[in-house]
């Protein structure tokens, strides 16, 4: 049983007098009426992050990928809550020292105040952070229409590949081995867009456990399909050379998850004001194709417009078969 299913079965029911719950089948809990947005992560060593080597890295890792959860759905993060727990080899004073820092650069960079936490002792290292915004309105999952357009911000893949450097399944340069690592613990959350999303998406959600997967998640709920073109989905110069150099499959580096990118879609009509606000606030954004009616199957194009199979299912939990 996956994290879907076992969320389903047994846990959607006992929601339902919430609305602001949304079904349990989204990125966050809002309610509209009092204007808070909140969102709750955990992150496991060996699962969410390789090891804990670099504590100043993860810590940011995970608080962008936590915060990422309320700027998706055009939310601005206020407050975060963070609780650890951890042994005295976690939590050595340098390595605690590290932390703060790190918090503190995070803070300044995202305009966040932390707001309190918890910290218990285990030998098994995590991290648990609560996110909170204040907003009236958010963009749901859920809410495409036939023909909207499906876009995606920034690039995909370099955090993958950052996480087969720190495993050692792919030897690069040093500046090559830096950049893919620094994208694998410091993801570009797309904070300066956010806000555009109120008035221009019509569902969005962050890129978190793979483009296709997260795709399929972003209209789960609804008898809809999609055509995406495999060329016009972003990914870096640096990735974009590697992929040539080593013969990789573009679409299956895309498909692991961990970018923290917004994908949303957009009515056709908006299509200018996006790509004016591209330019203007120096964000990539890449249309990738068509939301389509359910009659039709999901369709990943080659470059000559040849449905090609994507053999990465991204990253899900599994409990048990």
């Amino acid at each position: 049983m996956h994290e879907f299913e076992l969320i389903n079965n047994y846990f959607s029911n006992i929601s339902k007098k919430n609305k602001a719950a949304l079904s349990l089948n989204d990125d966050v809990f809002f309610d509209k009426k009092k204007g808070l947005v909140i969102s709750v992560d955990t992150y496991n060593i060996g699962t969410h992050f390789i090891d804990f080597k670099r504590p100043d890295l993860v810590i940011k890792k995970i608080l962008r990928s936590s915060i990422s959860d309320l700027i998706c759905k055009g939310v601005k993060p206020k407050y975060y809550f963070i609780a650890g727990s951890g042994n005295k080899k976690n939590f050595t004073k340098n390595n605690l020292k590290k932390i703060s820092n790190s918090l503190r650069e995070e803070q300044k960079k995202y305009d966040l105040l932390l707001g309190g936490g918890d910290t218990t002792f285990s030998n098994k290292l995590s991290f648990t952070i609560t996110s909170v915004g204040y907003s009236k309105k958010i963009i749901y999952r859920n809410q495409s229409n036939v023909n909207n357009d499906i876009y995606v911000t920034g690039n995909l893949g370099d955090s993958f590949i950052g996480l087969q450097v720190l495993k050692n399944k792919i030897k690069l340069n040093k500046s090559k081995t830096k950049y893919f690592i620094n994208k694998y613990y410091m993801p570009d959350i797309q904070n300066k867009f956010s806000k555009n999303l109120l008035s221009l998406a019509t569902s969005s959600m962050d890129i978190s456990d793979g483009l296709i997967t997260d795709l399929n998640k972003l209209i789960n709920k609804q008898n809809f399909s999609y055509k995406i073109y495999e060329k016009f989905i972003p990914v870096s110069r640096n990735l974009t050379n590697l992929i040539n150099s080593k013969n990789l499959k573009k679409i299956d580096l895309v498909s692991n998850g961990d970018d923290y990118q917004i994908l949303f879609t957009a009515k056709p009509n908006n299509a200018r004001i996006i790509n004016k606000l591209s330019k203007s606030l120096g964000v990539k954004i890449s249309k990738i194709g068509t939301i389509l009616s359910g009659k039709n199957k999901s369709l990943i194009l080659d470059q000559k417009g040849r449905e090609i199979a994507n053999n990465v299912s991204g990253y899900i939990h599994q409990f048990w078969s």
